[in-house]
């Protein structure tokens, strides 16, 4: 009976024998040595064929991978040379730009500079206008000051860094950098931003020239105004005044220099018209002012007035050449205008009594002092402290007795004073 092998038939592996005379040589080929010696005979049968094609087409590829390699190079070299001319335009405009902010901001420098001078050369008028109290109501606060320097300052290297701090910086390349990082350090928005800040100055400096052409002006028509009231209001009340008053006209309309204008000489021309006109108040001033106006004894009751009177002391009709003033013994007597001391002493029935001569013809004399503090010959200027009241003379008690001569004539005292209350305001 055959019998069936369980897994298959079993194959006996293949003997290869070589017999040489006596000698006899076997050799057993196994599958798997078979298989891998025509896996190397295929190996080897591939590579020759591999190394054949090569050879065969070698040329042909190198000459293909130059030639993609030249194109890929080219397209580079074409990328890079664009990005040089875009480079070198931008670099153009921002040095462009440069120049234009640093010759903006020497005009800038040089225009600050000029109003700073201005300014200062204005401070003075303006300070003695509010001396002479021409500034209250006649120009806003908000006009009057005159910074020397702005928030945007223009002095010195400050002023290049306060302007356009991202111009200057923006206009440098550095040249060892790459092409990307060329463009990256030129942005747009700092030239924007810095002509903006450049305009904000501009226009700054604009309004304070304005302003200050509007000081000038307003000052000016303000002093010659002030003038115009006080000799109207010392010829009002029986001053006799040479000045005449000024034509004062309503005008207006926006500042606009005129193109032939020499640059500063319509602000000068300004502040020579501000000058005359506070000269010429301060002229009309010192004519008001040589008036006596001013109260001998500020502050006393008036008890006796000028003219017809019954003597106080022999009870007979009498003739006042003055004016009395309650004033207690020691009360301080003042000179009421500018005048050389003509008498300081003794005078009969006046007692201690000082004389000033104010010129024009106009004396005053102060009677029944207890202290005279003036010399003869001396000069005193209105307000200035002369002696003090007091009991002297032919009197029936402390007081001052006060007189106006025009001449050799007394004339009324109260004319004067109700002068001096009317231009107080004034002077």
């Amino acid at each position: 009976m055959n019998k069936t092998a369980i897994f298959g038939r079993r194959t006996e592996p293949h003997t290869i024998v070589i017999a040489k005379g006596s000698h006899i040589r076997h050799f057993t080929l196994r599958p798997w040595v078979a298989a891998l010696a025509g896996s190397v005979l295929l190996a080897a049968s591939c590579g020759y064929l591999v190394a054949t094609g090569y050879l065969i087409m070698r040329d042909d590829i190198i000459d293909a991978a130059l030639m993609r390699q030249a194109r890929v190079q080219h397209t580079y070299e074409d990328r890079i040379a664009a990005l040089r001319v875009e480079v070198d335009r931008i670099t153009s405009h921002r040095l462009l730009d440069q120049q234009f902010i640093e010759r903006k901001i020497a005009e800038l420098a040089n225009r600050q500079s000029a109003l700073a001078q201005r300014s200062g050369a204005l401070m003075p008028l303006v300070e003695r206008a509010r001396a002479t109290g021409v500034m209250p109501g006649a120009v806003p606060d908000e006009v009057l000051p005159i910074p020397a320097q702005r928030p945007d300052r223009l002095d010195g290297t400050s002023r290049k860094a306060s302007l356009a701090p991202s111009m200057r910086g923006s206009a440098r390349v550095d040249e060892g950098a790459a092409p990307t990082q060329r463009t990256a350090r030129l942005p747009g928005a700092g030239a924007r931003d810095g002509f903006a800040r450049l305009g904000q100055v501009d226009t700054t400096l604009d309004e304070l020239e304005t302003n200050q052409f509007a000081q000038l002006s307003t000052l000016t028509r303000a002093a010659l105004a002030k003038r115009n009231e006080l000799i109207e209001t010392a010829r009002a009340n029986g001053l006799s005044i040479d000045a005449e008053p000024v034509q004062v006209e309503a005008v207006g309309g926006p500042f606009v220099p005129y193109a032939e204008d020499m640059p500063g000489q319509a602000f000068v021309e300004g502040l020579q018209s501000l000058q005359a006109a506070l000269d010429a108040l301060d002229q009309a001033r010192g004519e008001v002012s040589a008036y006596p106006i001013a109260h001998p004894v500020p502050g006393q009751a008036i008890t006796s007035g000028f003219g017809k009177r019954r003597d106080p002391i022999i009870g007979r009709s009498a003739f006042h050449a003055g004016i009395d003033f309650r004033a207690p013994t020691g009360t301080p007597i003042r000179a009421t205008a500018a005048g050389k001391v003509v008498t300081a002493g003794r005078n009969g029935g006046y007692g201690k009594m000082v004389e000033i001569d104010h010129g024009n013809g106009l004396t005053t004399r102060f009677a029944h002092m207890s202290r005279i503090d003036v010399k003869r010959g001396q000069r005193v200027v209105a307000g200035q402290k002369i002696g003090a009241s007091g009991n002297t003379g032919r009197s029936t008690g402390p007081h001052l007795h006060y007189e106006v001569r025009a001449g050799e004539r007394a004339v009324d005292p109260m004319r004067y004073l109700r002068a001096g209350n009317k231009l107080g305001a004034y002077l």
